[in-house]
């Protein structure tokens, strides 16, 4: 059966395999344990019959320290096995976490285009801790239990077979019910973590746009938004909880059952002499011992349910392709970059994004890249690193096709300062050096002195060791702005991309920032994604998008000349002010 207790327990098994040896050190535990549990219950009738019937007193001592011997051992054990597999549930959980993070950076840009980061992180943390706690108690439960029910099945059915077949036949039907209950609780297991997916969405979007929540007025909403989102996922944590109970329910009912039938029948085989006291009061121990952990075998079978549940959540996300990796190492470019016949549609979208783009950028060329919004600029650089590949051509440098190109080779040769800023939260001095990590403290002051941010972050309280915040918040536009100039002036790239990289600047701070990217841009191959169009007229080359399409390209003062695009632009953005 494809979704039964084996094939649940393979799926999980699978990923206890690198720790194979402290498993297999956990059974051997368990059996011990296990043997532990059924000398107890055979002891119960040497106890009864020698002590109580035949009056043995030396026979006291040796029982007592028996049993206390017994149950320090068996205390020690529990302790080693509950370490050994709460340990192997820790590092499965480690190790997921690490293989799922890996494999999420590694996908494509385009991939998180279609998915929220809520969700993603939901994955990490949620679904993989989920697991945690079926191997370290779940399985725990399952080698130690197991082995238990089969040494205390073996002392009932030596002390008598009848009636151990009496007490145990009511197991099938509680384990087939556990089964049914089980099914269930995997969906609603399943529907549970997805709540949480959206309560860990909601939150990470809240946060990272509080201002536009704040500006907005929108506090009320969102909080009442959470509540509800919350009080689906308790409903759903509820029913799963009221799935589990019921299992409980079951096997307390089937128990008291098979002991309700045992006491009556082994109780008149004790009235007619047919076996002693002691014979039934050790199968009544061993019964009653068994009992206890057939209910935990049975927890056992849900928690296998819920963490198959967070596995194929957990497994979609590894079922993404990660970036198509080219085997070429690509040096710093000689000639030029060329876009050949380029053309490309987003994923999910009929619409072309870029349609037959055909253009050479020559090595050392400052390339402005203009048009309206939607036009395909942010596109067309971003086919250059391999953010996305061309659904039609390709993008070459120096006659290479960088998609047979290694991806770190080809992205160190760019650099990128965008309008967008992406700061970590860590020192200035980490977010200086993030795409050079080797860099010594001079180079890095170097660089924020050629961006122009030395003089703002040696006034920080900590200077280049202040902690900046989460995307740098607690830093000004101008200042996050400045650093991710002087982290792309420390990469030193033969390539670099420019998208509108002054526009959250003052007037003064562009004036230097412009100074440095004058200074940074000075021998590279480099491309200007620009919106105001007073910053591209000492580009040697100017390509206006219309469209997805190259509908104009040329100098400045030569596209000026036409009545084209690129001068009805200039104008809508130069027109005199109407007077008043």
């Amino acid at each position: 059966m494809k979704d039964g207790f084996i094939h649940r327990l393979r799926a999980v098994m699978e990923l206890v395999g690198p720790y194979r040896k402290r498993v297999l050190l956990s059974i051997v535990l368990s059996v011990i344990l296990s043997g532990i549990n059924g000398a107890l219950a055979w002891l119960v009738k040497p106890a009864m019959n020698g002590i109580f019937l035949e009056k043995k007193a030396e026979l006291l001592i040796y029982i007592s320290a028996g049993v206390f011997v017994l149950y320090m051992l068996r205390g020690v054990l529990s302790f080693g096995h509950s370490y050994l597999m709460t340990s192997v549930g820790m590092k499965i959980v480690r190790d997921l976490r690490n293989r799922l993070y890996e494999h999420l950076t590694f996908v494509p840009v385009s991939r998180y285009n279609e998915r929220s980061t809520g969700v993603m992180l939901s994955r990490i943390i949620n679904d993989a801790g989920q697991l945690q706690k079926v191997v370290a108690y779940s399985i725990k439960d399952l080698f130690v239990e197991g082995t238990t029910v089969i040494a205390l099945g073996a002392v009932a059915f030596t002390r008598r077979w009848d009636l151990t077949l009496i007490s145990l036949t009511v197991l099938p039907l509680a384990f087939y019910g556990v089964g049914r209950l089980g099914k269930r609780l995997k969906r609603v297991t399943k529907d549970a973590q997805k709540k949480i997916s959206v309560i860990t969405e909601l939150i990470s979007e809240t946060f990272t746009g509080i201002k536009m929540v704040k500006v907005f007025g929108r506090e009320g909403v969102l909080v009442n938004l959470f509540k509800k989102r919350n009080q689906e996922f308790y409903r759903d944590n509820m029913r799963a909880t009221r799935i589990a109970e019921a299992t409980s329910l079951l096997m307390e009912f089937v128990g008291g059952l098979g002991i309700t039938f045992v006491l009556y029948y082994g109780g008149n085989l004790v009235i007619r002499g047919e076996i002693t006291p002691g014979d039934f009061f050790s199968f009544l121990a061993a019964i009653f011992m068994l009992y206890t952990p057939a209910k935990r075998l049975a927890k056992v079978s849900n928690a296998l349910n819920q963490a198959r549940a967070s596995l194929e959540r957990i497994n979609e996300y590894f079922t993404i392709e990660r970036e198509p990796e080219g085997g070429k190492e690509i040096g710093p470019i000689k000639r030029a970059i060329e876009y050949r016949n380029v053309s490309f549609i987003y994923p999910g979208s009929r619409d072309y994004a870029l349609r037959e783009i055909n253009l050479e950028i020559e090595k050392g060329m400052i390339l402005a890249v203009v048009g309206r919004s939607g036009a395909g600029k942010t596109t067309l650089v971003d086919l250059l690193p391999r953010f996305f590949e061309p659904t039609e051509g390709g993008v070459f440098i120096d006659g290479l096709n960088i998609r047979e190109a290694s991806l770190p080779s080809l992205r160190r040769q760019i650099g990128v300062v965008s309008q967008d800023v992406v700061l970590f939260n860590d020192t200035v001095r980490a977010n200086i050096a993030f795409g050079n990590p080797e860099a010594s403290d001079d180079d890095i002051m170097e660089a924020a002195r050629a961006a122009f941010a030395h003089e703002f972050i040696v006034e920080l309280r900590d200077g280049y060791d202040s902690l900046i915040g989460e995307r740098g918040v607690r830093l000004s536009g101008g200042q996050r702005q400045r650093l991710s100039i002087a982290r792309a002036i420390l990469k030193n790239p033969p390539i670099l991309i420019l998208d509108e990289a002054t526009s959250s600047l003052d007037t003064h701070a562009e004036m230097m920032v412009q100074q440095a990217l004058d200074g940074l841009m000075k021998n590279r191959t480099t491309i200007v994604i620009a919106h105001r169009l007073s910053t591209v007229r000492n580009a040697d080359r100017i390509v206006v998008l219309e469209g997805g399409r190259i509908v104009e390209t040329g100098r400045h003062e030569d596209l000026m000349e036409r009545d084209g695009v690129y001068r009805r632009l200039y104008e809508i953005q130069f027109a005199p002010e109407p007077a008043l």
